[in-house]
């Protein structure tokens, strides 16, 4: 038998991730939150923008987190609950809001990202920057 090999999210590729969301939200005129997870929900890197409200902080590492562990888009979840399947919105650490997306190696999760402190179109746009920087590599 043989171990599976598995790609796994580094503090460098989460910096060039935050990198990608930070430099299109700069040039936008934004300052935002960025939280990168690993492929568990485990933060690995997270920056507070100058001037944002400090209760994003916790609304972009739930996003984040709830991306990684369902390997959707958290707009999913948004989208859902719309329909009426409300009680998503009470599992725990569930965030039910646009603004994350899983971070992918071909078809495989390795994390997620989430931006938040914008409107959740804006947060859904520089996350979704910010997983393809990943394509680069």
């Amino acid at each position: 038998m043989q171990l599976p090999v598995k790609t796994v999210l580094t503090l460098g590729v989460a910096n060039l991730i935050a990198d990608a969301c930070r430099h299109e939200a700069t040039a936008r005129g934004f300052a935002i939150d960025i939280a990168v997870v690993d492929d568990g929900g485990h933060l690995v890197y997270f920056e507070r923008g100058d001037g944002v409200s400090p209760g994003t902080i916790q609304v972009a590492i739930l996003k984040a987190r709830s991306s990684a562990l369902f390997r959707v888009a958290s707009k999913q979840f948004e989208d859902t609950v719309a329909e009426g399947l409300i009680g998503l919105a009470a599992l725990p650490g569930m965030a039910a809001f646009e603004g994350a997306v899983p971070v992918l190696v071909g078809d495989e999760v390795i994390g997620a990202v989430a931006v938040s402190g914008l409107t959740k179109e804006i947060d859904g746009e520089l996350a979704q920057i910010g997983a393809d920087a990943v394509k680069t590599l």
